[in-house]
């Protein structure tokens, strides 16, 4: 199981940080950890309530990070699920997806937490979703990095 050797991000301080969550909506049940996981990694972190924007699927997450880069915020998590089939359906929408934030992230210089779960069975997506049975906790981690990047970020501008 990947995780081995991640970074302890715990004692973040994003009180006064403006961050939004931009989720999917298939999968409901990995959809629900991730988007646990990430605003209860928020919370610890000082903000309450995070603004959640809900999109049809994880082809969108982009567009939408994007546009709460454009109106001010100081980082984005994105979070979605994309589960193998019969199809090649599932190479072309991680593949857009992922070079979507990625390119969102380097236009706009506002980190995007990638939580993005690319996986080949649901089995796989729900040992990372963060639920109780899982091994991994994957919207957890996708907030950390974002507010750890951004304070980087901060830190590198001020000197």
């Amino acid at each position: 199981m990947s995780g081995a050797g991640a970074p302890d991000l715990s004692g973040l301080d994003a009180s006064r940080l403006r961050i939004s969550v931009v989720a999917a909506s298939w999968h409901d049940q990995v959809m629900d950890g991730l988007l646990a996981g990430a605003t209860s990694a928020l919370g610890e972190m000082g903000i309450a309530e995070p603004e959640v924007v809900r999109v049809p699927g994880s082809f969108e997450l982009p567009v939408v990070a994007r546009q709460l880069a454009r109106l001010g915020r100081d980082a984005v998590i994105a979070l979605g699920v994309v589960i193998r089939g019969g199809t090649p359906h599932f190479e072309y929408v991680s593949a857009a997806t992922t070079d979507g934030l990625s390119r969102v992230a380097l236009d706009t210089g506002v980190p995007i937490g990638f939580g993005l779960l690319t996986c080949d069975d649901e089995q796989q997506a729900l040992d990372r979703a963060g639920l109780p049975d899982s091994s991994e906790d994957k919207g957890r981690e996708a907030a950390e990095a974002a507010v750890a990047t951004l304070l980087t970020l901060r830190g590198l501008r001020d000197h």
